[in-house]
Parts: C-alpha cells; structure tokens; sequence
C-alpha cells in the first residue's frame, strides 16, 4: 500500500523554525515513512488512538516526531523534545 505524508499546523509551525540540516533529516524519516509506517515504536495514551513516534536529534535535543497512520494517510502531527515527557503529547490530545 503506498502512504502518502500529510502535515497538521502545528508541525509545519515547528517544522518552519527549524534549521536546513534539521529539516533534511525529517524529510528523510518521512519518505522512510511513506514505505512502511509501522516500522516504529507504538504509543500508548489515553484518547484511543494509534500513535507512534521516531526518535530524532534535532538542534543537539531528543526530540520526538508524533505521527498517526489513517489509511492511506500519515498525519505527522507535532515535534515534541523528550525532556517535556510526553505530557505535551496527552495536551494536544484533548
């Protein structure tokens, strides 16, 4: 099945403040991602719904990029830095 990478406001936000090496490494991940969406680790949260994230090094951070797989789509939903925990995740949840 072929996926196809689609974009919240808030991650073209975050994407946009990001510098040119950083932005190559995500495009990177998403063209991996639209070959098979289920390669990464699988979130766990409260709402029901099927997460999962890729762990990056952005900018010398942990981050997080969050996605969610909607058949035929891949909704890349927030970048999130691994110090906040995932508490930042269960907000933008609600």
């Amino acid at each position: 099945m072929i996926y196809k990478a689609k974009t919240t406001v808030r991650f073209r936000k975050q994407f946009s403040e990001l510098d040119i090496k950083s932005k190559r490494i995500i495009k990177n991940k998403t063209k991996l991602l639209e070959l098979n969406p289920y390669r990464n680790k699988k979130l766990h949260n409260k709402h029901g719904r099927i997460l999962f994230r890729i762990r990056l090094k952005i900018q010398s951070k942990e981050t997080r990029l969050i996605y969610e797989v909607i058949k035929p789509n891949i909704i890349l939903l927030c970048l999130i830095e691994r110090k906040n925990s995932y508490k930042e995740l269960e907000e933008l949840l609600k």
